[in-house]
């Protein structure tokens, strides 16, 4: 691990603890000698990064300190690729636009010698996926749940039977193939994964939930046990 990724990490244990935190620990987690981290708290304090405490008795942050933005170590900036790349996988046209805007303010703040990374990704990632579809924006449906707003649809069942329903759409489930919208169906006065590929007709309505949007997905996390929507 490089110093300068080393440090973040030791402030970003810091920052996250709730109360001090011994060079022991810090050293436990980052895999490194106590004395490395000794060494590293004097560094970061010299640079007045605000750590208080001492050795035998433990570090804290005090609060109010910023730390500069996107300062990733080469894991974490591989992952974000990936990630961003893996979104192609999906048809959320919107999702695709705010990964490349991701991309390029990382790319504006990289170290340089971080940058070549971006050009020469050592991975790959298929571009198979989810067809987008023709009526439904994912970026609007997931405005309309940010907003708690219910969502008039058609929805197509795997036997081809069209029903027209009333829903409060709670979260959106991302599968390789197809797209689920999870929501509160007030036809069947239950929770419902809508495959997005089957809905023929959506209507955003003005009429907000009767509760809100996060009381729900608790209800439904409790429902369905944790467990992923099912594709059926």
């Amino acid at each position: 691990m490089r110093r300068a990724d080393r440090l973040f990490d030791i402030i970003q244990i810091l920052r996250s603890a709730s109360g001090p935190v011994t060079a022991d620990q810090i050293a436990e987690r980052l895999e490194v000698t106590v004395r490395t981290i000794y060494r590293d708290i004097v560094t970061l304090q010299a640079s007045r990064v605000p750590i208080e405490g001492a050795a035998g008795i433990g570090y804290v942050l005090r609060s109010g300190f910023d730390m500069p933005p996107l300062m990733f170590s080469s894991d974490e900036t591989e992952a974000l690729l990936v990630g961003m790349s893996l979104l192609r996988r999906t048809s959320d046209q919107g999702l695709h636009r705010a990964a490349q805007s991701i991309l390029a303010k990382v790319e504006a703040v990289l170290p340089s010698d971080r940058v070549g990374s971006l050009d020469k990704r050592p991975f790959f990632v298929c571009d198979y996926g989810a067809e987008p579809s023709p009526l439904t924006d994912l970026a609007e449906i997931r405005k309309t749940i940010r907003e708690s707003k219910k969502l008039e649809i058609d929805y197509q069942d795997a036997n081809g039977q069209v029903t027209t329903r009333i829903i409060w759409p709670i979260a959106v489930a991302y599968y390789v193939e197809v797209e689920l919208v999870c929501a509160w169906c007030e036809l069947r006065e239950d929770f419902r994964h809508f495959r997005v590929d089957r809905i023929d007709r959506l209507e955003f309505l003005k009429e907000s939930f009767a509760d809100s949007g996060r009381h729900l997905i608790d209800e439904w996390m409790a429902a369905t046990n944790g467990r992923q929507p099912s594709l059926s």
